[in-house]
């Protein structure tokens, strides 16, 4: 799968250089840039045309609010999240008329920011013209109320398992997975083993000399287009 390209759009340094090192514990992800003031976020977003942008709200030259809503009438389609100590209602409804898809108070922990890069995996939508049914899933809607998860599956971990298991080339153990989301192996090995129980993930064995097989999970495959459920 290919990497996930971030920006970061921080002014301050020390916060930045946290959050890169917190990000690129997935190696599916690469900081392609940090910027300091709106006039860098623009520069940088036009010269490296980021998959994903980190936005602060209080920038030396302006407002991060302010820069959103301008990418936004300007056509940029870019996901953006708001990383911010800013914690009134007005900018939280702010950054999501703007278009931000998730906004993260500071302080936060890695978790919450690994949730981010697994909710934005998730969006991608693959190339080509899109059926219906396809959109839905993408979407999490489709016909009918969704199915509520049983308990103990939380919904934000499950989207975090999910997109570090999408976001690696080869299968992983429940104790990678676990490494990767910051989880105990026994809950990444639950979640993972839902995944699989919802056509989300495969199920592989691997063969070593004696001993039990290990237990490896990949991504299942997404639906060919054009493709049709059986019935």
């Amino acid at each position: 799968m290919t990497p996930v390209r971030v920006l970061l759009v921080e002014d301050d340094l020390r916060v930045a250089r946290v959050n890169r090192d917190l990000l690129e514990r997935d190696p599916g992800v690469h900081v392609v840039g940090s910027a300091v003031t709106l006039a860098q976020a623009r520069a940088l977003v036009t010269a490296l045309s980021p998959d994903l942008i980190l936005l602060d709200v209080h920038l030396p030259d302006g407002s991060g609010l302010r820069l959103l809503q301008e990418w936004r009438a300007g056509g940029l389609t870019t996901d953006v999240a708001l990383i911010t100590a800013a914690d009134d209602e007005a900018s939280v409804r702010l950054a999501l008329a703007g278009g931000a898809f998730d906004y993260l108070i500071k302080p936060f922990t890695g978790a919450r920011l690994a949730e981010v890069v697994a909710r934005h995996r998730t969006r991608r939508l693959p190339p080509g013209t899109l059926e219906q049914a396809q959109l839905d899933r993408l979407l999490g809607g489709g016909r009918g109320t969704p199915e509520p998860l049983p308990r103990g599956i939380d919904p934000h971990t499950l989207e975090r398992v999910s997109g570090v298991l999408g976001g690696s080339d080869s299968p992983l153990s429940a104790e990678e997975v676990g490494d990767r989301t910051q989880l105990s192996r026994v809950t990444a090995w639950r979640y993972l083993e839902f995944l699989v129980r919802q056509g989300r993930a495969r199920l592989e064995h691997q063969y070593g000399l004696g001993g039990r097989p290990a237990k490896l999970y990949r991504a299942a495959s997404p639906p060919v287009p054009g493709e049709r459920a059986p019935g």
